[in-house]
Parts: structure tokens; sequence; C-alpha cells
């Protein structure tokens, strides 16, 4: 590598380290101004005291920043960087700027495991009734994952066409059937199925953030290990053949951890869509296709999109709360398609 190069590479590398620390501050920034946000408004002051000096704080406010607020909060983060993660290796593996969890049906399937729960009390791991709405979910999103791929591994040629095709087909199965549990449901069955698909945060408690944020991190690392070789997968797959790699493990591999990863997510906020979808095009965008920063800027990225959704949904009508959803729709759509119109040439 010649001197000039190497100073254009050394470069380019910065740059993109710096946009990984302005989306982290980003995220930071946003993370506070939810923690601040909600029926009652609490100043910067009041949020970091009761954090970082609880016995000196209003224990008033103490209560709803470590009940309510911080637990909100983290959940946005974690679920934002699950969703932004698996989306990004999703379009990864599949190399379709289209896939998401959303698009290939699982989160479908977790809104039938949810409203099967809800409207016929059915649940797919027995004397579970605590749990058994984000367990049916959890289970359905998983069962999904592992058919769409079954049935794409038994095709020797266009797998990964066929599993996007799959998945668009469980979509629409999953929301006939969908339709079907709502039109049998009671009113309070009706109300309880709707506002689960529309997703929500406020039902996050520190037990349910430690189970989404223990699965990133052990799911995350494993991506990042097999970082070159999905980078490499990016060229095509005779090249990254040629290039030592089992294209195929890889996948399935890869595959499995997004299942989990995804599954997990949505089992305790419901369907979110729009974030696994976007945050890997802004990333992409912004540092390519190098898996290196383009994993932990997926991650960041979603974090980012979520939290400030949260704050989106407590501004909208001061004293209400909107479903994290509908703001993740409103904001992803618009934004989608300006992605859209804007990109350059290249990126796929």
């Amino acid at each position: 590598m010649t001197t000039m190069s190497r100073d254009a590479y050394d470069r380019i590398t910065r740059r993109k380290i710096v946009y990984l620390i302005v989306v982290i501050g980003a995220m930071i920034l946003t993370f506070f101004i939810d923690i601040m946000t909600g029926p009652a408004w609490l100043s910067m002051k009041e949020v970091i005291q009761a954090i970082f000096w609880p016995g000196q704080s209003d224990p008033m406010v103490e209560g709803i920043v470590w009940i309510i607020r911080l637990p909100v909060a983290f959940m946005a983060i974690s679920v934002g960087a699950a969703l932004g993660v698996a989306g990004a290796e999703m379009q990864t593996i599949l190399g379709n700027p289209l896939a998401s969890p959303y698009t290939l049906g699982i989160s479908g399937a977790a809104g039938f495991g949810a409203a099967l729960a809800m409207v016929l009390g059915v649940g797919a791991v027995p004397y579970a009734q605590e749990f058994l709405v984000p367990l049916n979910a959890f289970i359905f999103s998983l069962i999904t994952c592992m058919t769409i791929y079954m049935l794409a591994r038994g095709r020797k040629k266009n797998q990964t066409e066929t599993i996007i095709l799959v998945g668009i087909a469980l979509l629409f199965l999953f929301n006939a059937f969908l339709a079907l549990l709502q039109y049998m449901a009671s009113e309070n069955e009706l109300q309880a199925v709707v506002f689960w698909l529309f997703g929500s945060l406020m039902k996050a408690t520190w037990p349910k953030l430690a189970i989404v944020t223990v699965v990133l991190i052990l799911l995350i690392p494993l991506f990042a290990r097999d970082a070159w070789k999905l980078t490499a997968l990016r060229l095509g797959d005779s090249k990254a053949q040629s290039l030592g790699i089992d294209v195929r493990k890889l996948r399935l591999r890869v595959f499995v951890g997004i299942s989990l990863i995804t599954a997990t997510a949505v089992c305790f906020v419901g369907t979110i869509g729009f974030v696994g979808l976007v945050a890997p095009h802004i990333s992409r965008m912004l540092v390519g296709e190098d898996q290196r920063f383009f994993l932990p800027l997926s991650a960041l990225s979603g974090a980012l999109l979520l939290s400030a959704a949260s704050v989106g949904s407590k501004m909208i009508i001061p004293g209400s709360i909107f479903p994290i959803g509908i703001i993740t729709s409103f904001i992803g759509v618009p934004f989608f398609l300006a992605l859209i119109l804007t990109r350059k040439e290249g990126h796929w």
C-alpha cells in the first residue's frame, strides 16, 4: 500500500469513527430527553440527581425515574439496537435492501402468537400463564425464522430469493390468521391485541430489559467475529467461496442469531416497524459495507431511532403517550423514501 493510499485509508477510517462518536452522542442525548419527558416533565438536573445521587433527590422524582422511565428509556435503546443489528445482518446475508424482521413476517408471527394467547388463552408453553403473551410471541417468531430457512435450504439455487418470498408469504398468512382472531375477540380482548400490535415500551421492566440486553450482548460479538466474512459476502457468493468461506454455514449461523435477537426484542414490546429497515440504510450510507463499522453503527442508529421515537410518542399531545409503532412508521416511511430517492449509485 502506497503512502498516499494509506493516508486516504486512514482518513476514511477516522471519518467512520467520527460518525460512530456523533451517533453515540445523539443517542445519549435522546436517552436523557426520554427520561425527562412524560406526563410529568422533569428537568435535566432532577434526572441526573435521581440517577447518580438517589439519596439526595426528591423521593417522588426518584420513583418516577427508577421505576418507570429508566426501564422504558433503556428498553428503547436495547430493542432499537437489536432491530438495527437484525436488519443489518438480514440485508447482508440475503443481499436484499428490503429485508428486515418486519418485511420477512417475523414480527407478524410474533403478533399472531401474542393474539393467540390474549384471545384464546392458548400457549406454546403450558403452565406459563404469567409470561404467556411474550413466550408465545417469542416462540412463534423463532419457529417462523426456522421455517423460512428450512424451506429455503431445500433449494440448491436462489436460496436468498426463496427466503424473502417465503417470508412475505408467511407475513400475509399470519396477517390473515390475526384478522380472524380479531374478528373472534371480545371488545376487551380486541383492545389488548390492537394495543400490542401498535408496539409499546410502557410495560418495560428491569427483568424484561435484562433479558433483551443479555441476548444482545451475547450475540453482537458472535456477529462481529464473522465481520470480514460478512463483508466478503457482499461481493457475491462465488467471490466469498473463493476466499475459503463456507457461505451456507455462515448464512445458517447468522440467521439463527438473527432469529434469537429478533424474537427476544419483539416479544416484550410488540410490533415495531421500519427500525430494522431504516437503521442499516443510514449506516450503509455513512460507513459503507465494512462490518467493523457497519454492524456497530446499525445498532447505534437503531437505538437512536427508537429512542427518538419514544420521545416523540410523549410530545405529540402533552399528557398522553402514543404507541411507539405508530411513531416509528411516521418517522420511518418518509425517511426511507428520502433514502431511496437520494441514495447514491452502487449502494446495492
